[in-house]
């Protein structure tokens, strides 16, 4: 099938990297399933690309029941899914860890690592059969997995259950020609990002605060494309795309 055919559904759409993921998809043919909790910034995303190119879905990945039925919609709309880009999440407030709460963490567990499980078994029942069968899940991972910082126990946490969730899920996919991969992804200019250029920056491991470089999140949207432009015989089991000069690879 070629892109202009394919029909792809990215969560968290309305900012920052999902809407940068779903621009790149739509500008190389996919019709792009725009989910999120606000309508307004789905059909600000949906304006920015073109035309008859996306269908905008409420949602919410907290609960079940919503995500079941945006899937129910796009098996009902399209008949068909070959892109899933598991893109939604949140961190907790940057407090002591032993201060966290247990409604904090749940939260983010729920948004980070439940919404994305749900949302790859629901991509394996339409995946598997339809036809030509199989399709790509995409994750979105960060290099916190890799590399935490400082007071974000609950986020780095889910984004290391999330590359057990991509791995397990490649695996158990095979047999349906399913192919699952992630993008660890860090400082990519959203407005969750805001803060590292603002005020005093964020905390470094020695407890210093400063800011740090950011990157234009139009390029994870292209690496997120790449990704799903591929055959279903090839895959990228993992992606870094981040800011060059950011403090990650090193000692400092």
């Amino acid at each position: 099938m070629s892109e202009a055919n394919k029909i792809a559904v990215v969560t968290g759409a309305g900012t920052g990297v999902g809407r940068a993921a779903s621009l790149a998809l739509m500008n190389i043919g996919f019709t792009v399933v725009l989910v999120g909790r606000r309508l307004d910034m789905l059909e600000e995303t949906a304006k920015l690309g073109p035309a008859g190119k996306s269908l905008c879905v409420t949602a919410d990945m907290t609960k079940p029941d919503s995500i079941a039925a945006l899937f129910d919609k796009v098996k009902a709309t399209y008949g068909r899914l070959d892109v899933l880009f598991n893109n939604a999440g949140m961190g907790a407030p940057p407090v002591n860890f032993e201060d966290l709460s247990l409604e904090q963490w749940q939260a983010v567990v729920n948004t980070n690592l439940t919404g994305p499980f749900l949302c790859t078994q629901h991509a394996f029942r339409i995946m598997k059969d339809q036809s030509p069968r199989g399709g790509r899940i995409i994750n979105n991972g960060s290099i916190s997995a890799h590399a935490p910082r400082p007071f974000s126990a609950a986020y780095t946490s889910t984004k290391h259950a999330i590359t057990g969730l991509t791995k397990a899920s490649n695996l158990d996919g095979r047999m349906y020609d399913i192919a699952v991969g992630q993008v660890d992804i860090g400082n990519a200019a959203t407005p969750m990002t805001d803060r590292m250029v603002a005020g005093p920056g964020v905390m470094q491991p020695d407890g210093t605060m400063k800011h740090e470089p950011r990157m234009d999140a139009k390029a994870v949207g292209d690496a997120v494309a790449y990704m799903a432009g591929l055959p279903l015989d090839a895959n990228v089991l993992t992606m870094t795309v981040m800011a060059t000069k950011m403090p990650f690879v090193g000692r400092g």
